[in-house]
C-alpha cells in the first residue's frame, strides 16, 4: 500500500508542475506578486496532497525566530520538500540554486520570473561573487534569502559538508544568519517515486547566529546547531 501511495503522489507531484505552470503563465506576464502566488499555491497542492495520499504533514516550530522581511536563512537539506514547503511559511523567500534548474519547464520559468539566485558552480570565483551581489540586491527587496550550505541533499543523520559560500555571504551583508532545521528526508526520499513514508515532516526555525562573527566561528555554530536539532527532529530506528 506504501508503494502504491508514493506512486499516486509522485503522479500528482510532477503532473501538477505542467499543469500550473500552463494553466497560470499569465502570472509570468504580471508583477513579482502574481508569480509568487502562483508558486505559493503550488507549493499548497503538493502539501495537501502529500498529506491525503500519503499521510505525511507538516509542522513548523519555533515560529518567535521565523525571519520576516529581509533575512539570510541557512536551511538543511535532505529532500525536494525542503524547496517547497518553505514557501507556505516565509512571506517572499528567495532560493540560492543550481544554474541548471533554470532552464527547466515551470521551475525554471518561475525562478526566473521571481528572480532567485542562480549559480554556476563551475564559475567558482566569479559564481561566489555574483552570489553575493544578487543576495544584496533581493536583500534591499526584503526577501528572505534561502541558502543551502551543504550544497546538496544528504540522508538523515548523515552529517553534511558544509561549504563556504553562506559564509561569504553573511560576512557580505552584515546580518544575522536564521536557522532552519529538518528532518524531511526521513519521509520524503531523496531521490527516487517511491520511499515516501508516513508522519510527520517538522520544520524548525532555531535563533540566529549574531551577526559579524569570525567565518570559523561562524560556520562553527552554524553547521552545529543545525545537525544537532535536525538529529534530534529523526524518529528512533
Amino acid at each position: 500500500m506504501t508503494l502504491v501511495r508514493s506512486l499516486l503522489f509522485s503522479l500528482w507531484l510532477y503532473l501538477s508542475m505542467p499543469l500550473f505552470a500552463v494553466l497560470l503563465s499569465p502570472a509570468l506576464l504580471g508583477p513579482h506578486g502574481w508569480a509568487m502566488g502562483v508558486i505559493r499555491a503550488w507549493a499548497r497542492f503538493v502539501l495537501f496532497g502529500l498529506r491525503w495520499i500519503v499521510g505525511i504533514r507538516v509542522e513548523v516550530r519555533g515560529l518567535e525566530h521565523r525571519p520576516t522581511g529581509a533575512a539570510l536563512v541557512a536551511a538543511k537539506h535532505q529532500s525536494m520538500l525542503d524547496v517547497v514547503a518553505p514557501f507556505t511559511f516565509l512571506d517572499n523567500p528567495c532560493f540560492v540554486m543550481k544554474k541548471e534548474l533554470m532552464p527547466l519547464p515551470f521551475f525554471g520559468w518561475f525562478a526566473w520570473k521571481t528572480r532567485m539566485i542562480p549559480v554556476d558552480r563551475a564559475a567558482h570565483a566569479k559564481a561566489l561573487k555574483d552570489m553575493v551581489r544578487n543576495t544584496r540586491e533581493r536583500l534591499a527587496d526584503d526577501r528572505q534569502i534561502v541558502i543551502f550550505p551543504e550544497g546538496t541533499r544528504t540522508r538523515p543523520g548523515q552529517p553534511g559538508d558544509y561549504k563556504p559560500g553562506v559564509a561569504a555571504i553573511y560576512r557580505d551583508v552584515s546580518v544575522p544568519c536564521h536557522l532552519l532545521a529538518t528532518n524531511s528526508g526521513q519521509h520524503w526520499p531523496a531521490k527516487g517515486l517511491t520511499g515516501f513514508k508516513p508522519g510527520t515532516v517538522v520544520f524548525e526555525f532555531l535563533p540566529p547566529v549574531e551577526a559579524n562573527l569570525k567565518r570559523i566561528e561562524f560556520m562553527k555554530q552554524m553547521e552545529s546547531r543545525i545537525e544537532t536539532t535536525s538529529t534530534a527532529l529523526l524518529l528512533p530506528r
